[in-house]
């Protein structure tokens, strides 16, 4: 509140430092807030369509898997499933957005060739052979999904985050600091309104007595008897 702050001048230089630095502030967060923002939209258009991707891989691997159940059987399937012998490889790094830390999700050997599939070409038929495209498709957007999602996660995150500390600056610090800085000047221009008037009191006193001394001395002057010729 104003008025615990000591109305001196002091205080209001320090005062005007700190509204100085939080309007600074202030204005570069809101400048991360807007970036953030657009970059976040740019992520959302992506996990958008990724999130669409996912859908129609699922869809089409499903299709594909039940075709080829119902045309060489679960045990041929399940057989051709159990063959794999290098399974999908996952590396994960880290990118900055504005700050803001998010993952990068790297994948290997998830598609494969069909001689890399560990069943052999003469023991699959072309029924498991696009099934296994298929997931191995799935897998691949499931994966940029989850690097997406995440991202997206961060960034609105982030994103209320700077928020919070604009409106922080902008309706708690900056109007306390706004106030402080008007009362105190307020009350010095009252201790200055108050010290002039005091000076004036005292030179008019001075001037009075100085009158009166004055007048005095000239009365002595008058009352002083004549020399005799």
């Amino acid at each position: 509140m104003a008025t615990d702050v000591k109305p001196t001048r002091k205080n209001l230089m320090a005062i005007e430092d700190r509204i100085e630095l939080s309007e600074r502030g202030h204005d570069t967060l809101e400048q991360k807030r807007d970036g953030l923002i657009m970059e976040f939209m740019d992520i959302l258009d992506q996990a958008q369509d990724v999130r669409s991707e996912v859908s129609e891989n699922y869809e089409t691997a499903q299709r594909k898997i039940d075709m080829a159940r119902a045309m060489e059987g679960d045990v041929a399937v399940r057989g051709a499933a159990a063959a794999l012998k290098e399974y999908p490889e996952i590396t994960t790094q880290s990118k900055n957005i504005m700050g803001v830390v998010v993952p990068q999700i790297e994948s290997s050997k998830v598609q494969k060739d069909l001689d890399e599939r560990g069943y052999g070409l003469l023991g699959s038929s072309a029924r498991i052979d696009e099934a296994a495209d298929a997931y191995e498709q799935l897998l691949e957007s499931i994966i940029l999904a989850a690097e997406v999602e995440t991202a997206m996660k961060k960034m609105l995150t982030e994103i209320e985050t700077t928020k919070r500390r604009v409106n922080a600056l902008e309706f708690t610090l900056l109007p306390d600091l706004y106030e402080n800085q008007e009362y105190i000047e307020q009350k010095l221009e009252e201790q200055e309104r108050e010290e002039i008037f005091r000076m004036k009191k005292i030179k008019d006193k001075k001037e009075e007595e100085e009158a009166e001394a004055a007048a005095e001395a000239a009365a002595a002057e008058a009352e002083e008897p004549e020399p005799a010729d």
